[in-house]
């Protein structure tokens, strides 16, 4: 049994905290019933004394201790240990009548409260093994005191039942702990079962086996809450792990395309000697392919950096009108190549706070993107509006637009369509999820509608400053 264990700790938490109520019920048990048996003897004690003081008034006689013994029985039910009884002459202390040759001892205090017309009790020690209970009254006739009555009674069975009670509370007290551990330790046992399961069933998740997933008992209780919420957590590690999965086959196979050209070229222009054009030739298609390489890899560390959340953000204020028209004059030879129209007439100074290299990067992916899928004759247009709080950046085409079962992956990474893989020109498909990256980075939303045969329009929202 290993005390680390919880249900170890647990049974003995319980047991623990059940000695403690058990200790402190049973002392205050036992205080209340011996006050309770104490109260029971005074008041016994006091209805005897006035039963005797009565009779005295009356002149009834007294000498015969059957009637003494039936005043105890009235007001005790039984006939107690050792009554006694005494008349005394309040003046000289002197007995004047008893039913034991042995007097009850008269302390001071109690003849003085006597002369006062106060009744006391007392407890007193003689030789008996057990303490005497003893009550002291004053007689009095026409407010004096004519005599003193004192009742006592030995106090042996009043121990004897506290006595038993408190050994009853001691033998009880071990064995209803041990039953109270073995019962402990089997609640613990069953409750704790299902994390046991979930434990075992945890270490033969890996990354290779990360569809499995917890059973619950569906009780609702915190340990279904417990399973639910690390089913939770292995559906997004999961999802992690496979979007990490094909993250590295893509990257894997973007780079080892550009390489492998790259490769193919330098072997073949080392065959053989060759003239000083050809070689500028290999030269050119080789930095063609390594900047392709740099590109991709810029994007890829990026996206990285955007995911772990260490992308830095220098916020500025500026206005977003300005960033449409610099990529607009960066993107006119792009436009006038494919005999586009990029129009950004339709745009209005908003302001806002945000990095200026990002947000231009991310309109140039945008509008070149536009421009890229737009046939010749066509036109890009931008727009920019203030819409409530938010600024409000539009990019439209009039390409042959996007199909609604291709709308939600196309902010994927390296996610490509057929149509798109045919005009890529080299692109490697990152455009999107950087823009995506950086709209999120700008606490923005971005949207898209598109139409087979009709264009897209992607529709960026961005706060604006209070």
């Amino acid at each position: 049994m290993k005390l680390r264990s919880i249900g170890v700790r647990l049974t003995f938490w319980y047991m623990g905290l059940l000695a403690a109520t058990l200790i402190i019920l049973g002392a205050s048990a036992y205080a209340l019933l011996t006050y309770s048996l104490q109260r029971e003897v005074d008041g016994a004690l006091e209805s005897v004394a006035n039963a005797l003081a009565d009779r005295y008034v009356e002149g009834i006689e007294l000498s015969r201790s059957d009637s003494i013994d039936q005043l105890f029985r009235q007001f005790f039910g039984f006939v107690p240990l050792d009554p006694y009884y005494e008349m005394l002459d309040p003046v000289e202390r002197r007995p004047l009548l008893s039913n034991r040759s042995r007097r009850l001892p008269l302390s001071d205090t109690a003849w003085t409260n006597a002369s006062r017309g106060i009744a006391t009790f007392e407890t007193v020690n003689q030789t008996e093994r057990y303490p005497t209970r003893i009550l002291t009254r004053p007689v009095i006739v026409n407010s004096r005191v004519v005599n003193l009555v004192q009742v006592g009674m030995s106090l042996e069975r009043t121990y004897r039942t506290s006595k038993s009670f408190l050994l009853i509370l001691t033998t009880m007290l071990p064995v209803g702990l041990a039953l109270a551990g073995v019962g402990g330790w089997l609640l613990a046992r069953r409750s704790l079962r299902p994390v046991q399961a979930m434990t075992q069933a945890a270490r033969r998740i890996s990354a290779f086996r990360l569809s499995e997933r917890l059973k619950e008992s569906g009780t609702g209780d915190e340990l279904d809450q417990l399973a639910r919420t690390l089913n939770e957590t292995l559906e997004r590690l999961d999802a992690s792990f496979n979007q990490m999965r094909q993250f590295s086959a893509d990257a894997s196979h973007e780079l080892q395309t550009p390489l492998t050209v790259l490769k193919g070229e330098i072997e073949v222009a080392l065959r053989s000697h060759r003239k000083a054009s050809e070689y500028r030739t290999t030269l050119e298609s080789a930095l063609e392919e390594i900047n392709r390489m740099a590109k991709l890899v810029d994007g890829l560390l990026f996206l990285a950096r955007a995911d772990s959340g260490v992308l830095k953000i220098d916020r500025q204020s500026i206005v977003i009108q300005d960033l449409v028209h610099d990529v607009q004059a960066e993107l006119a030879k792009i436009a006038a190549e494919g005999n586009v129209k990029l129009n950004c007439e339709n745009t209005e100074p908003v302001r806002i706070v945000g990095d200026p290299v990002l947000l231009r990067q991310l309109i140039q992916n945008l509008v070149h993107n536009g421009l890229k899928y737009t046939p010749e004759g066509g036109h890009v247009d931008v727009e920019t509006a203030l819409d409530g709080k938010r600024a409000v950046l539009t990019v439209s085409d009039t390409g042959e637009g996007i199909a609604p079962e291709e709308q939600d992956k196309i902010f994927q990474r390296f996610y490509r369509s057929a149509r798109a893989k045919s005009q890529s020109g080299g692109s490697a498909g990152l455009g999107l999820s950087i823009v995506e990256s950086i709209v999120k980075a700008h606490n923005g939303k971005i949207e898209v509608t598109s139409k087979i045969g009709s264009g897209t329009t992607f529709k960026v929202s961005l706060p604006t400053p209070h």
